[in-house]
């Protein structure tokens, strides 16, 4: 079965939930909420969490198969069609109706956009970064694709940082200093770029810039088009797809760290610096987001083929779970740090 492409089909369950949310309205709007973060956290407390990698042939087979890489390229017209109808319906929505339409969004935003513009973002192709972007710039999150690249897998579990957790930070005050932070790291990378190639930060190739006017001029459009109620809704809809971004960059990095050596430079990137988990089904609907130990181990590899390794550090439940379980500071340190003694970290 992990040789089949159509096994991520199971991703798309969110955006089928949003969009049945959105015509039916009422109670349906809440529908992706409870599925994500009640009914999947549920079950993978039940289900396996298989340890088993791919063979080099199995990997081989899989990655010369291209209905792997649609199962993402087709992530693109769905994100773009829910968000057109929940621009389209926002209008007519009041109250809780409104609350759910805003919140089924910003589902869409964090665990379907966003992923998958990371996992495209480490393409090398330009067609594949493309679309990184236009999923990025649904969740007004386009420097992700820079801070994220060229930041976050140089300086992970060090103090330089942003995305990495820190010991004893709680999941609300790593919202502030990760969000705050990644972004002043977005620019300054960007300047660094440019000033190898002998231009200024302000010239018109800085990404950033870019970056910040496809948005404006995208929040520009919404309000123009659909009304300043629309556009304020689109808004809050990508800062929540943006939290749970950061929520998810808590939970795979927390309290571990990397060597510094007397020269100051770090020891290399390890299996054994991000939180790993094999829930099966949080990697279905993650496109393997979770066996996050390999990824950073490996960061050039694609997402059907990453393997579990036996010295990362395994997550007591799937990504929906610990989320929820990072949402209560108390009792997140609580489980956590004795995994983290037992680590030795």
């Amino acid at each position: 079965m992990r040789l089949h492409p159509l096994r991520y089909s199971f991703a798309y369950i969110l955006p089928v939930l949003v969009l049945l949310g959105f015509w039916q309205e009422g109670f349906w709007l809440f529908l992706p909420l409870l599925y994500l973060y009640g009914l999947l956290p549920l079950l993978e407390l039940a289900t396996p969490a298989p340890t088993a990698n791919l063979g080099p042939e199995q990997e081989q087979t899989t990655l010369s198969n291209p209905l792997f890489n649609w199962m993402l390229y087709l992530s693109v017209p769905v994100q773009y069609g829910v968000l057109l109808y929940f621009l389209v319906l926002v209008p007519s929505l009041q109250a809780w109706a409104l609350a759910g339409a805003i919140l089924s969004m910003g589902l869409m935003c964090g665990s379907f956009g966003i992923n998958i513009g990371h996992e495209l973002g480490h393409r090398t192709s330009r067609f594949e970064q493309t679309l990184a972007k236009l999923l990025l710039l649904t969740s007004l999150n386009m420097h992700f694709y820079i801070e994220h690249n060229r930041g976050h897998h140089r300086r992970v579990a060090t103090p330089q940082d942003p995305a990495s957790a820190r010991y004893g930070e709680t999941l609300y005050g790593f919202w502030l200093r990760s969000i705050g932070q990644g972004y002043v790291s977005a620019w300054r990378l960007e300047a660094q770029r440019l000033a190898k190639r002998g231009r200024s930060w302000c010239s018109p190739a800085n990404q950033m810039l870019q970056f910040q006017l496809t948005q404006l001029a995208f929040i520009t459009s919404i309000g123009w088009l659909f009304g300043a109620k629309t556009a304020v809704c689109f808004v809050l809809a990508a800062l929540l797809g943006i939290l749970l971004l950061e929520t998810v960059n808590y939970i795979e990095h927390y309290g571990l760290s990397r060597r510094q050596a007397s020269d100051g430079r770090y020891e290399r990137v390890m299996p054994a610096h991000s939180w790993n988990s094999n829930h099966i089904l949080g990697r279905l609907s993650l496109f393997e987001l979770s066996r996050h130990s390999d990824h950073h181990f490996r960061a050039s590899r694609k997402y059907p083929v990453l393997r579990h390794h036996k010295g990362s550090p395994q997550m007591p439940t799937g990504y929906p779970g610990m989320m929820l379980l990072a949402g209560i500071p108390a009792l997140w340190f609580k489980i956590m740090h004795p995994r983290l003694a037992a680590l030795g970290s």
